[in-house]
């Protein structure tokens, strides 16, 4: 007799995972994990990508209560069966226009896919910022979980509007430092944080074309002539550290002339942390405009 079942989501990939009764215990890559928990619902294990080291990167974590949180590697280092001893009942992943499931190597998916329901949704560049929140907030709902009260998105996109029509002309440079020779430099059309600045009239700087979907990778020379008012510093564990950055030139010009403000490329997917980004954002533009 086939099994009932009580719960079902169609996820990204157009692949529909099924429970007999609604998945309780959770695991995911560690920025689904943070969106999740901001819904309410505390994972018992996260993952990270082949970027991240041995701990859980705490720019990508939200909220997370790393301590109480498994951390299960990261990448190639990540085993099934390490997955399938939390006694998770669901996956949550993400991926970036593709059936590939980030942060886990093709094989360890696969395996993991035969025994445990798996939910991957799209964070990729054909989605926006709205797009993915409301995904990950269909998801956490169909689990239980409850609308977020009281988290005021649309009052902080519009002070965020406010914020970019005062600070008109500021310039707002997202980047990832590589080292002292080179950075990675943001195409804001590739990113989905990014877009919805735009979209509140914030003014982006937009490196040459050239090679790179998401990024352009250029000397701090490059950056320098984008003339940035604010400066948006990957701050993820494989990105270089400003601080390592003393004695180059160009950034030391940079910063003597922008405000720099942290920035998760990897933003959890929730509209808590969604205000909290606008925010930063809105309050940096401030300080960084011409005294009226």
């Amino acid at each position: 007799m086939a099994q009932q079942t009580q719960w079902e989501f169609l996820d990204d990939r157009g692949r529909l995972a099924a429970a007999a009764r609604t998945p309780s215990r959770l695991v995911a890559y560690i920025q689904a994990g943070a969106a999740l928990f901001d819904h309410g619902l505390r994972p018992e294990g996260v993952f990270g990508s082949a970027h991240d080291g041995a701990g859980p990167d705490p720019a990508k974590a939200g909220a997370l209560p790393l301590d109480d949180v498994a951390y299960l590697g990261s990448g190639p280092g990540v085993e099934a069966d390490a997955v399938l001893a939390t006694g998770a009942e669901l996956l949550v992943a993400v991926t970036y226009g593709s059936d590939q499931i980030y942060g886990l190597d093709p094989d360890t998916a696969k395996y993991v896919e035969e025994r445990l329901p798996v939910v991957v949704l799209d964070v990729g560049q054909g989605r926006s910022l709205d797009e993915i929140r409301d995904r990950f907030g269909v998801l956490a709902r169909s689990l239980g979980a409850g609308a977020p009260a009281g988290v005021g998105l649309d009052a902080a996109r519009e002070r965020l509007v406010a914020a970019a029509a005062r600070g008109a002309g500021v310039r707002v440079l997202a980047l990832s430092p590589a080292g002292t020779d080179s950075v990675h430099l943001a195409r804001p059309d590739a990113w989905a944080d990014l877009r919805a600045l735009s979209g509140c009239g914030v003014t982006m700087a937009v490196p040459e074309p050239g090679a790179g979907a998401s990024w352009s990778t250029a000397d701090w020379a490059a950056a320098r002539r984008l003339e940035p008012d604010v400066v948006l510093v990957d701050v993820r564990s494989n990105a270089f550290p400003v601080e390592r950055l003393g004695g180059v030139g160009d950034w030391e010009a940079i910063e003597a002339g922008a405000r720099l403000l942290p920035w998760n490329p990897e933003i959890p997917p929730s509209a808590t942390a969604h205000v909290l980004f606008f925010d930063a954002v809105a309050e940096t533009l401030v300080a960084a405009s011409p005294s009226l």
